[in-house]
C-alpha cells in the first residue's frame, strides 16, 4: 500500500473517532433498580424460563443519561428447585442483557443484589433466593388444623360406637390429618410477584458511544 491512501485512512479513522468522542461507560459494580414484569416461583416457573424487567430509574453518567427509566432487561431462571417436606426451594435469576428504548443492547451476565416483597430470604452475595417458612403462623395454624381435625375424628370414633376409645383414636387421626394438610399448605417456596422491585449488579462495564444512545 502506498503511502498516499494509507495517509488517508489513518485520516478518516481520526475523524470518526473524534466525531464519536470519548465512549460513555456505566462501570461495573453500578446497581441498578428494576421492575419484575413477570411473577415466578419455584413451585410454577422452570429452569430455563425468561424473566422480563424494566429499569425504574435513569442512569446517569457525567450528567447524561445513559439508560433511560423504561429499558428492557431480560434473565433467565438458572436454578428453580421447588419446596419438599425436608428442603426449602431456591431460585436463582441470571440477567441476560438490557436493551435501551432506541434498540441499542448490551449482553452481559449480571446477578441479584437485592428485591423487596420478595417470598423468601435473598442471600445478596450469591443472589439467590431461598423459601422461608413463617414458622409463628404454621405453629398457629398446625394448632387450629390439628384441633379440627381432633374434633373431627372424635364425632367419627363417637358416631362409631366407640364413644371413649374411639375418641382417643379418632381424635389422634383428626390432629395428624390437621397436621399433614398444614405441612402441605406451608411448603417454604421461594416467589418473586409481578410488580416486584429488584436491584441489579452490573458484573462488567457497559460502554456506549454517544450515537448509541437516546436522543435527549
Amino acid at each position: 500500500m502506498s503511502r498516499t491512501p494509507l495517509i488517508f485512512f489513518l485520516a478518516v479513522a481520526a475523524a470518526l473517532h473524534a466525531a464519536e468522542g470519548d465512549p460513555i461507560i456505566v462501570k461495573a459494580g453500578t446497581k441498578i433498580p428494576l421492575m419484575l414484569k413477570n411473577s415466578i416461583d419455584t413451585k410454577h416457573s422452570r429452569e430455563g424460563d425468561r424473566v422480563y424487567l424494566e429499569t425504574l430509574f435513569p442512569i446517569v453518567v457525567d450528567n447524561r443519561i445513559v439508560i433511560p427509566k423504561g429499558s428492557y432487561v431480560a434473565g433467565t431462571i438458572t436454578i428453580s428447585k421447588p419446596a419438599g417436606t425436608t428442603k426449602k426451594g431456591e431460585l436463582y435469576i441470571r440477567f441476560d442483557s438490557l436493551t435501551l428504548p432506541n434498540g441499542t443492547t448490551r449482553d452481559f451476565r449480571s446477578r441479584l443484589s437485592n428485591a423487596d416483597n420478595v417470598d423468601g430470604k435473598l442471600d445478596r452475595d450469591e443472589g439467590v433466593i431461598t423459601g422461608q417458612r413463617d414458622k409463628g403462623q404454621v405453629a398457629k395454624t398446625t394448632a387450629e388444623g390439628a384441633g379440627i381435625g381432633a374434633g373431627v375424628g372424635g364425632i367419627a370414633g363417637s358416631v362409631a360406637g366407640h364413644s371413649v376409645a374411639g375418641l382417643g383414636v379418632g381424635a389422634a387421626a383428626g390432629a395428624a390429618t390437621g397436621l399433614a394438610t398444614v405441612l402441605l399448605r406451608h411448603k417454604p417456596d421461594a416467589a418473586l410477584p409481578q410488580g416486584t422491585t429488584v436491584e441489579m449488579l452490573l458484573d462488567r462495564d457497559l460502554t456506549y458511544q454517544e450515537s448509541e444512545l437516546p436522543h435527549q
